[in-house]
């Protein structure tokens, strides 16, 4: 534990497992104390024990992004209890691919609800706090599929580049009030993010291609979002994207 992050206050949606589990640990590591959101309770009551145990500090606040109420009282509990919020990582979302001519309306829709409509309740709730300690950082996990379009993807796609589209609208907005913004656009991460897929034909396909090359791990995420967060005060980050070293496009 280097303490870069000592006295700092993060929020971290999708905190359960993956991405979000692993920046949670790491910081932590950093010394901030970390809350913790998903809708997994359990989970996430595990981790905060880890992460206790380890000499952090943790708060669990069960969460379920897509519903307003809920990440009102994510963000209220986080500034109730530490006072301050320095750090929010828009980490939870979803990728339910197919085909645009046999995709499953439903699947978009909860697709847009989590990726982009949970990200944007979470900013709106958390900005009102960063801007009157006149300071702050909002991470957002964004993906490699946020820069290119395949076939079969389009809808992730979509919900993606608008998580580019908005960080950069918001970055635009809010540097005057020394708030940072920053997008992460992983390539292939070994998490369970296939699992949610309903389309057996593309739930096949990205197995298949995830199995072809070495994917990064979610630790190898989380070490980016550690960097961009541990900059001094005058360098904002706006963009760090990361693949695998077999992950052509």
């Amino acid at each position: 534990m280097t303490g870069k992050l000592k006295e700092k206050v993060a929020i971290i949606t999708g905190a359960s497992s993956g991405i979000g589990e692993a920046t949670a640990i790491a910081l932590a590591a950093e010394g901030a104390k970390v809350v913790l959101a998903a809708r997994r309770g359990e989970l996430l009551e595990a981790l905060a024990q880890r992460i206790e145990a380890s000499g952090g500090k943790a708060l669990s606040v069960v969460t379920d992004i897509t519903d307003e109420t809920q990440v009102n009282n994510l963000v209220n509990k986080a500034n109730a209890e530490f006072g301050r919020i320095d750090i929010v990582v828009n980490n939870a979302g979803i990728a339910l691919l197919g085909t645009i001519e046999t995709g499953n309306p439903a699947d978009w829709r909860r697709s847009f609800d989590i990726n982009v409509l949970g990200l944007l309740y979470v900013t709106h709730a958390a900005l009102p706090i960063l801007k009157q300690q006149q300071s702050g950082h909002i991470v957002n996990i964004s993906s490699v599929a946020g820069r290119t379009a395949r076939a079969g993807v389009g809808v992730y796609n979509a919900t993606k580049w608008g998580v580019n589209a908005l960080s950069e609208a918001l970055r635009q907005e809010v540097y005057k009030d020394n708030i940072r913004v920053t997008i992460i656009e992983p390539g292939l991460v070994d998490t369970g993010i296939d699992d949610h897929i309903t389309d057996p034909v593309s739930k096949q396909r990205i197995q298949e291609r995830r199995k072809s090359i070495t994917p990064l791990q979610s630790e190898d995420v989380a070490a980016a979002i550690v960097y961009a967060v541990t900059q001094p005060p005058r360098v904002n980050v706006n963009e760090i994207l990361i693949r695998p070293i077999g992950q052509e496009n």
